[in-house]
C-alpha cells in the first residue's frame, strides 16, 4: 500500500516531517501540569485573551512574568516583547528555554522600586497584583505609569476576592492583595483617566455578575 490508499503511511510521512524542537515546560507550568492540568488551559486563555488586547503594540511589557508559560501567545500579536520578574534566577531560566522566540526579551526589574527605563504602549500583569502588599501599591502603580507613553495602557489580571473561599491553602498564602471588581477598578482609576473591566470563568471572558466571576481583568486607559 502507498500513501495514496494507506492512512498510516500518509500521517507518518507527515509527523516524521516536523520541525523538532526542544522544549521545556518551567518549573511553575509542569507543577500545574502533573498535579492540574486543566489549569494549563485557564492560564493559556488569560494570556490569549491579553494578546487580543494588546495585539499590534511596537512594545509592551510584562511584568511578573514567571516561568514565561504565556510570553509567546503574547508575543505573537506585538512588535516586541519584554518580559520582567523580581526572580533573577527564572530570567536566566527562560532566556534558555525561549530562545527560540526572537522578539521577546528577559530583564530582571522590580516596578515596586523604579520606572523601567523604556517606555512602552502596553503594560500587562496576569497573575501580579495580588501578590503586591498594599503598602507597596502606591509605588508599584506610579512606577507602572511612569513606564507608560503617553496614550499607553495597562492591562491587570487576577484572581476575583469572592472566589477566595475556594483557593487552596497553597494560593491563599501568597494573595495577600485580592481585588473585588470594584476595588480593582478604583485602583484603576486613581492612575487612569479609563477603566474598562471584564471578568473571566474558566477560559470564558465575560461582562457579567462580577462577584460569580473567578477571574477579573482591568484595563487602564489614559495615564494620570
Amino acid at each position: 500500500m502507498t500513501q495514496a490508499d494507506d492512512s498510516k503511511a500518509l500521517w507518518l510521512s507527515i509527523r516524521t516531517n516536523l520541525a523538532h524542537y526542544d522544549v521545556a515546560l518551567g518549573p511553575a507550568t509542569a507543577q500545574g501540569y502533573v498535579n492540574d492540568p486543566r489549569m494549563i488551559a485557564f492560564i493559556a486563555s488569560r494570556y490569549k485573551f491579553a494578546a487580543k488586547m494588546l495585539a499590534g503594540a511596537e512594545l509592551a511589557i510584562e511584568i511578573g512574568c514567571g516561568d514565561a508559560f504565556g510570553a509567546p501567545l503574547v508575543a505573537q500579536s506585538v512588535k516586541r516583547l519584554v518580559c520582567t520578574d523580581i526572580d533573577e534566577d527564572m530570567i536566566t531560566q527562560n532566556r534558555k528555554r525561549c530562545a527560540h522566540f526572537k522578539n521577546i526579551d528577559f530583564h530582571y526589574h522590580d516596578f515596586r522600586a523604579k520606572p523601567f527605563p523604556e517606555r512602552a504602549r502596553a503594560v500587562y500583569l496576569v497573575d501580579v497584583i495580588e501578590h503586591i502588599f498594599p503598602n507597596e501599591e502606591p509605588t508599584f502603580m506610579n512606577n507602572i505609569v511612569a513606564s507608560l507613553t503617553p496614550e499607553g495602557f495597562v492591562l491587570v489580571g487576577t484572581p476575583n476576592k469572592t472566589a477566595e473561599q475556594y483557593a487552596s491553602e497553597h494560593s491563599r498564602r501568597g494573595h495577600i492583595n485580592l481585588k473585588t471588581q470594584a476595588s480593582l477598578r478604583e485602583l484603576l482609576l486613581q492612575y487612569f483617566h479609563n477603566a474598562f473591566m471584564f471578568s473571566m470563568n474558566d477560559e470564558v471572558v465575560h461582562t457579567g455578575y462580577a462577584p460569580m466571576s473567578q477571574y477579573l481583568w482591568g484595563l487602564g486607559v489614559g495615564p494620570r
